[in-house]
């Protein structure tokens, strides 16, 4: 028996694939509407996106096949769907990331920083908490966990290692030393507790010693194993919380930036690049500080005077710097390539800043936008990322000194006519490589994604044709009479939980057109729940599955699941608090969310299909 359960459960991907769509069939067969047969699709797709029975892009594929099968939307139709202009945007955005990473600037950056905040406990769980949570804003959450843990667990190691060599020294030298008469007097007191004897006696003083070093190892091996903890946990959750604060961060927020843009065509652009800043940044900022606050409470305490310092060092932070130090001298002085890589990353960041910066004609508006939505935040991430195919890696003039030797040897090459001499001279007139090449962002480009955000932006499509946005509003509208903050907290701890078991990107893409349909039926803002109900998608603390920065850390093995469940649960709670605090303050003053927007009634979403 137990070989048939063992057997089942490895092949249970296979009973889900085959059996789930019968299992919902009826559905479509007693109520044949396009309502049902649309609703038939999304629960098809949302249980093979949350079992992860096929891999998630290819799952986000089906509405190519079932949306022209069922007759809800021509295949043409559905196809579009799979690459617009927010797909460009997370392109471009990815390709910026993939040359910070590819020249290594992030750990510069990462380096530089932690060398500045320094090495005491809490000092150095914040730096790593806000380098960590920087480098998520431009760059993939999991890539950022992957260089900063390794970082992280080789300084506390250090400061571990020194500990315990200071620790042995003062045991077996302090007594010969006036400057350690205090830590005698201890050691003396610690021995009559461990021997029962006097301490004159030699034997049992060195026995006494013995167990006092191991008394100690256990409590710093303890210690360290709650730095290490604290740690591994401040990284993965500072990850999550950094990539909700630009739109590029974390792909929940394309993809409401998509659904915004395709369930309400008439938006005037209210959710961009700068827009979205604007609020989640506060946003962002107000978590990450809570976090630490938790974090430092749980693994670290509120002594203040051991985990600050208070101005004091010893040399355990000192070794510990020194390996910041040492790693930061191997990355050598800034390359071309670093540079021409910062300078582009920082005129893509002030472009987007100041295409529409809302509380005044931004340059787009001004050139090519008088008229229509021409240049988007996409047109601007691909026009910045091409350069990286342009620009050469490295300044290098040697072509010139190749130019000038080619004229003295051809004569030579002539006569002796060697094959060898000639490969040498193809050698030397090899061109110089780019930023970037193809084959680099091949290997690193998250394809999945792209298709993934197009099934998104698909679902979204056909329950808008089929009507079924439209039912799913009506059905919620006794929702009405609960007051809109309770709304919106309500459905943030409803996709807090969901996420916890499914992708970030399944729940956005699952929750939003329902949001949306819910928002206009009742004449709420569509912002003021979507918003929220985004950001929260990414708060998946709880377990190591969640998301990969917390499977990354886990991975490490200093973390059990209940070390990650107890901190995590209340970081969910501190992070829906905070969100709907800011959506509640500066987010209505951002977007006018106290007033139902003219732009939410022009769509089909509240029409008859």
């Amino acid at each position: 028996m137990a070989s048939v359960l063992r057997w089942l459960w490895v092949n249970r991907n296979y009973f889900i694939i085959f059996i789930t769509p019968f299992l919902i069939l009826p559905l479509p067969l007693v109520l044949p509407t396009p309502e049902a047969r649309c609703g038939f699709a999304i629960i098809l797709m949302a249980l093979y996106w949350c079992t992860e029975c096929m891999p998630l892009a290819v799952t986000a594929l089906l509405p190519v096949i079932l949306f022209p099968m069922m007759g809800i939307m021509e295949s043409g139709k559905v196809c579009v769907e799979y690459l617009k202009d927010t797909n460009m945007l997370f392109i471009g955005g990815l390709l910026v990331a993939i040359a910070v990473e590819h020249w290594n600037l992030h750990k510069r950056i990462a380096l530089s920083v932690l060398l500045i905040v320094g090495v005491r406990p809490a000092l150095l769980m914040m730096g790593f908490m806000i380098v960590t949570a920087f480098l998520s804003m431009w760059i993939s959450n999991t890539a950022t966990t992957a260089m900063m843990l390794p970082i992280s667990q080789a300084v506390l190691e250090q400061l571990s290692a020194t500990e315990a060599d200071s620790d042995e020294k003062e045991l077996r030298e302090g007594r010969d030393n006036h400057a350690f008469e205090l830590a005698e007097v201890n050691i003396k007191q610690a021995l009559d507790n461990v021997t029962g004897d006097k301490p004159n006696n030699n034997p049992d003083m060195e026995a006494g010693i013995n167990a006092l070093s191991e008394r100690r190892r256990r409590e710093r091996e303890a210690k360290y194993l709650c730095l290490f903890k604290g740690m591994s946990l401040s990284v993965c959750y500072s990850a999550s919380i950094g990539g909700t604060a630009t739109l590029t961060g974390t792909t929940p927020n394309l993809i409401l930036k998509g659904q915004m843009d395709d369930i309400f065509p008439e938006n005037n652009d209210v959710i961009n690049f700068a827009s979205w800043f604007g609020f989640a940044f506060p946003n962002m900022v107000l978590m990450l500080a809570l976090s630490w606050l938790w974090l430092q409470f749980m693994y670290l305490g509120f002594n203040f005077k051991k985990t600050f310092g208070c101005g004091s060092k010893n040399e355990g932070d000192k070794d510990a710097y020194r390996v910041m130090k040492n790693e930061y001298k191997k990355l050598g002085t800034m390359s071309f390539a670093e540079a021409a890589v910062l300078v582009i990353f920082v005129i893509l960041v002030i472009l987007w800043f100041t295409r529409e910066p809302g509380f005044m004609p931004g340059w787009a508006t001004e050139l090519f936008n008088k008229n229509g939505q021409y240049v988007t935040d996409g047109t601007v991430a691909i026009f910045m990322s091409t350069l990286f195919f342009v620009i050469p890696s490295r300044l290098d003039c040697s072509c010139l000194a190749s130019a000038n030797d080619e004229r003295d040897e051809e004569a030579e090459e002539v006569e002796e006519g060697g094959e060898k001499q000639k490969n040498d001279k193809k050698k030397k007139l090899k061109g110089t490589p780019t930023l970037l090449n193809w084959k680099v962002v091949n290997e690193r480009m998250p394809w999945n994604i792209v298709l993934l955000l197009g099934g998104g932006f698909a679902l979204a499509k056909g329950s808008e044709v089929s009507g079924l946005s439209k039912w799913l509003g009506e059905s919620l509208a006794p929702l009405k009479s609960i007051p809109p903050f309770a709304i919106s907290l309500i459905l943030c701890f409803l996709v807090g939980t969901f996420t916890e078991c499914s992708s970030n990107t399944a729940t956005t893409t699952l929750f939003l057109p329902i949001l949306a349909s819910m928002a206009t039926t009742i004449g709420l803002h569509p912002l003021y729940v979507m918003l929220p109900c985004t950001i929260s998608a990414s708060l998946a603390f709880m377990l190591p599955v969640a998301t990969p920065p917390n499977a990354i850390a886990f991975s490490y093995g200093n973390l059990k699941v209940v070390d990650m469940a107890k901190a995590g649960f209340i970081l969910n709670i501190i992070g829906i608090l905070s969100i709907n605090l800011g959506i509640n303050t500066w987010g209505t003053a951002m977007f006018n969310l106290g007033t139902f927007p003219s732009w939410a009634n022009a769509t089909n979403v509240t029409s008859t299909p």
